[in-house]
């Protein structure tokens, strides 16, 4: 069923009068396809939708988690993962505590990417890492660590890019094999995450367009991924001033591949891939 714009706008409307939720500064064809999916999978018209919101405060939870798209891997797009292993978290070492977060963390495949680079470089034990969705469901899957992988081979060639390889250093090889971090089990697809990585993590319910930071701190590395591509360019800004404010002097921000910045806020980072180191003005 095709949703034209009023029709959006009418549920937009709609899951604010019921909750806290906005998503006016949603990219508008994205809203529009996450809802004909939702009306395709309930079965259900447009106004018949509005309606169950205004009287199931349930399956509105549920239409929000079904509207926010959840897709993360284990070192997803492998040369920003090199490069923050062997570029960025290096100039970290001399900080007695490092503050991380990952927003939109999804079901934290992504978070554990991260713990690992930690551990292989000792800064594990003093980095604090908080990891924050708007879905719940995912939030419970990260903490338990456990993924079903349908392509386990791609999954361990992408381990070993980042993991024993150094595409800064041709010569250099390190052996970190997976069973280290990860059990494998091929029979039911499986992937586990070992300890200590478990528990490490601070994993909160959050949206980052209405609450902001709500840790009290500024932070050494946040990651965004995938998140912004689904936000219109109005939105994509204030999140990019908010990130550059919430940021240490030395910090940086983690966006996806298929995002990027435009305009005059930009000039206020360094990018490398899509990792932007804050530039102190």
């Amino acid at each position: 069923m095709k949703v034209v714009k009023t029709e959006a706008d009418k549920l937009i409307e709609a899951i604010g009068d019921n909750s806290s939720y906005d998503f006016n500064q949603y990219s508008e064809k994205s809203f529009q396809r996450r809802v004909e999916k939702i009306l395709s999978d309930y079965k259900l018209g447009i106004d018949d939708l509005i309606d169950k919101l205004h009287q199931d405060p349930v399956f509105l939870e549920e239409v929000v988690k079904n509207i926010t798209v959840n897709t993360t891997e284990i070192f997803r797009d492998t040369v920003t993962w090199q490069i923050l292993k062997h570029k960025v978290l290096k100039k970290y070492m001399h900080k007695s505590e490092i503050n991380i977060w990952h927003i939109g963390c999804s079901t934290g495949q992504e978070v554990y990417s991260t713990l690992i680079l930690l551990n292989e470089l000792d800064l594990f034990t003093k980095s604090q890492i908080f990891a924050t969705d708007l879905n719940t469901d995912v939030l419970n899957i990260a903490e338990k660590g456990i993924y079903k992988f349908r392509e386990i081979d791609e999954f361990i060639e992408s381990y070993n890019k980042v993991m024993c390889t150094n595409p800064f250093e041709s010569d250099t090889h390190e052996d970190v094999t997976y069973e280290k971090y990860f059990i494998i089990n091929r029979k039911k697809n499986l992937i586990t995450i070992k300890p200590p990585l478990l528990n490490k993590t601070i994993f909160v319910k959050h949206d980052i367009v209405k609450q902001g930071n709500i840790f009290e701190r500024k932070f050494d590395i946040i990651f965004c991924r995938n998140v912004l591509i689904y936000f219109n360019h109005e939105l994509q800004n204030k999140l990019f001033e908010f990130f550059y404010d919430n940021l240490d002097d030395d910090g940086v921000l983690i966006i996806g591949r298929h995002e990027g910045m435009l305009g005059e806020i930009a000039t206020k980072f360094k990018k490398e891939e899509s990792i932007y180191s804050k530039r102190t003005i």
